[in-house]
């Protein structure tokens, strides 16, 4: 198998894990970033080569990716990060994976598809919890039910904690609006217009609406027109959420985001191993035809930066291996229902 894997990001709380775990799946990645002093050291204490190039250099970024197949993408906020990765993974013909959630990173993405399938190059963001395992979701469902024309998808992580980076991403869209899709197309909501509680071991669980990326992938992966997503959140910040239009001009500010900024930075790069392994997701979708017959699917899997870690690299491994499609792809629409089954700890209920 081809190893030559660029970790980009790989000093980043889920790059770690992800230069932990690579061994595991016989992948020796070369890793990168923006600075030799974070990227060299991890480098150093695993045995792995590096290089050093900044995102806005493009012949800075032709070097590093000089020589290699695929660029694994771990550095957010996406929605700076990824359009000049994607450009310099087409320039260079070489296959672009991340692990963004954000919905406008798959839209821009979705715009170079004929451009990289010219290049023979595959873009696959969302090789993570953000997206796969809820894409898993949205195709079994299709399947089960081929004439859906609406889908409803609802994540829960159960005992984990969220890291510092992706902290840091909800932080750049303070003030912006939810999404849906209806109709087949992208329309805005308020964070938080619907809620619903779900059973999980004869458990009530409260999640909300939000703008998860299959608003953009299961479209892409089923086809079915109206998508809403969900997840799970205390029942009290829900009804402080639904008031939040009303201070979106402040919440816009740089006031405001450099004050939620400065409390980030205070926090733990992420949950601690101990925690990530007691904690696990629950993964959760309801399909809906024309008729109101309804099917639905739910799943079990490990907690989300520990699956995002082995999917990325089982996916990579995929793609070292010479399996991908050229163009833009998403998880499940490249690789099938069962790939979410393919990581440790997964369980259909």
């Amino acid at each position: 198998m081809d190893n030559s894997l660029l970790l980009y990001g790989a000093n980043g709380y889920t790059g770690k894990l992800i230069v932990r775990m690579a061994k595991e799946y016989g992948i020796t990645p070369i890793l990168a970033g923006r600075n030799e002093e974070n990227i060299k050291p991890i480098a150093e204490q695993f045995g792995y080569a590096y290089r050093i190039a900044d995102l806005t250099d493009a012949s800075a970024m032709d070097k590093a990716l000089s020589g290699i197949k695929v660029v694994l993408h771990a550095a957010g906020p996406f929605k700076f990060t990824a359009k000049p990765m994607v450009e310099a993974c087409i320039r260079n013909g070489v296959h672009y994976l991340d692990i963004t959630g954000e919905i406008m990173v798959y839209e821009m993405a979705k715009k170079y598809s004929a451009q990289a399938a010219e290049k023979g190059v595959m873009l696959m963001p969302g090789v993570g919890f953000d997206v796969v395992p809820t894409d898993c979701i949205a195709l079994i469902l299709k399947k089960k039910m081929p004439d859906a024309v609406s889908l409803k998808l609802a994540f829960a992580g159960l005992g984990g904690s969220t890291s510092r980076g992706t902290s840091t991403s909800m932080a750049q869209n303070l003030g912006r609006p939810s999404a849906v899709r209806k109709d087949g197309k992208i329309t805005p909501v308020p964070l938080g217009h619907k809620s619903m509680w779900l059973d999980h071991n004869g458990k009530k669980i409260f999640v909300m609406s939000i703008p998860w990326g299959d608003v953009s992938t299961a479209y892409s992966t089923t086809g079915i027109p109206n998508i809403e997503t969900y997840t799970n959140v205390p029942p009290r910040v829900h009804t402080v959420l639904k008031f939040q239009s009303l201070f979106n001009w402040l919440l816009r500010t740089s006031m405001a985001k450099n004050y939620v900024m400065g409390k980030i930075k205070k926090m733990p790069p992420g949950p601690s191993d101990e925690k990530r392994a007691r904690s696990k997701s629950v993964v959760w979708g309801e399909v809906q035809n024309e008729k109101g017959d309804i099917a639905r699917a739910k799943l079990q899997c490990a907690e989300g930066y520990t699956l995002t870690a082995i999917s990325s690299l089982i996916i990579a491994k995929k793609v070292l291996s010479g399996h991908f499609k050229p163009g833009y792809q998403t998880p499940a629409g490249c690789y099938g229902e069962k790939l979410v089954e393919e990581i440790p700890g997964t369980v259909m209920l």
